[in-house]
């Protein structure tokens, strides 16, 4: 749909460059900010988390009427199991967000060596790890539920105050920031707080310690488990604001005509033509015949057996109404013929 300006001149669409160029710049700064603060500060709580989510609340203000303002595989996830975009946008979003994580990780790391004697696998450069990678002993099991539950309060915050029936939609991006900030303050000492595998990935990579790299399965996996959980409960418990868009969620097909599960989506343009088809190919049913009068499915209305209906259904003055049959023995053509007593 064309956006209108002010003045009533159309506005044109982002285009698909347009959207992946601000997911792309969006995760290069959360990364490069984020990250960059938690070496900075020697990963103090308070700054880290506050970096991360003023970030998200700055990129999101600038590029959220682009692409959304994801910045985040697993939200472009929920998303789309939410109905929200198309599997296909999705999958390019997550695509420009690694490209950005790993972009923005490269920037850091190039910076953080001006430090005199500045070693990544030693100094490290924010990256995320458990046990006894980051020297806390966080078994991997309680690493991975807590960055699946965080996740999925993430991205269910961000479905909630992005839904279209929330008349506060204009503060979003505040409200998603500082949600970004509340998580990483609880997980920031055992995780370093990922939700994020874009984010993950990057500094995992430039660490250039293996223990980081190989752990990086858990900081991809759990947040997307997450976001799956978000993407299924929200629209099954709180309903959706508008149809799903097409290409996105999950269409099931039922027994015909097509029914989809009520917030999973609905039948695409094919599912649709191929339901139609095996309807029109089924058997025609028996004729319903008693004492003489025979239904027509057709007209909705008795007929003596063996005759076939007269007419088609006629508009009306108040739309399509029942045809009329006629009686021989009238010569006004008006007698309805009625099912028998």
């Amino acid at each position: 749909m064309t956006e209108v300006a002010a003045d009533a001149t159309p506005v044109a669409p982002p285009t698909t460059a347009q959207k992946l160029a601000a997911e792309l710049i969006g995760t290069f700064v959360l990364v490069f900010i984020g990250c960059g603060a938690a070496v900075y500060t020697g990963v103090d709580i308070v700054a880290t988390g506050l970096a991360f989510g003023l970030a998200i609340v700055m990129m999101a203000y600038a590029f959220g009427r682009v692409s959304g303002g994801h910045f985040n595989p697993a939200v472009s996830l929920g998303a789309a199991l939410a109905g929200r975009i198309p599997w296909l946008e999705a999958a390019l979003y997550a695509a420009a967000q690694v490209v950005g994580g790993l972009v923005g990780a490269l920037a850091l790391w190039i910076v953080l060596h001006g430090f005199d004697g500045y070693k990544s696998s030693v100094d490290g450069i924010g990256a995320n790890s458990f046990g006894d990678t980051n020297g806390n002993g966080f078994a991997w099991w309680a690493a991975f539920l807590l960055e699946l539950v965080l996740t999925a309060v993430f991205v269910m915050v961000i479905l909630a105050v992005t839904d279209e029936r929330n008349d506060t939609t204009a503060f979003a991006p505040l409200v998603i920031g500082l949600t970004l900030s509340a998580i990483h303050f609880v997980a920031i000492p055992a995780t370093g707080t990922s939700v994020n595998p874009a984010r993950s990935i990057g500094p995992g990579i430039f660490t250039f310690d293996g223990d980081h790299i190989l752990q990086l399965w858990l900081f991809i996996l759990a947040p997307l488990v997450g976001a799956v959980v978000s993407g299924f409960v929200y629209p099954l418990v709180f309903g959706r604001g508008k149809e799903p868009v097409a290409g996105s969620g999950l269409a099931f097909r039922a027994a015909q005509p097509a029914v989809a599960v009520p917030g999973l989506g609905a039948p695409n343009a094919f599912e649709q033509q191929w339901n139609q088809q095996a309807y029109a190919q089924q058997a025609p049913e028996q004729p319903i015949i008693q004492d003489g009068w025979q239904w027509d499915p057709a007209t909705q209305q008795w007929i003596p057996a063996q005759q076939q209906p007269a007419v088609p259904p006629q508009p009306s003055a108040q739309g399509w109404a029942p045809p009329v049959q006629a009686d021989p023995g009238d010569p006004s053509g008006q007698t309805q013929v009625r099912p028998p007593q």
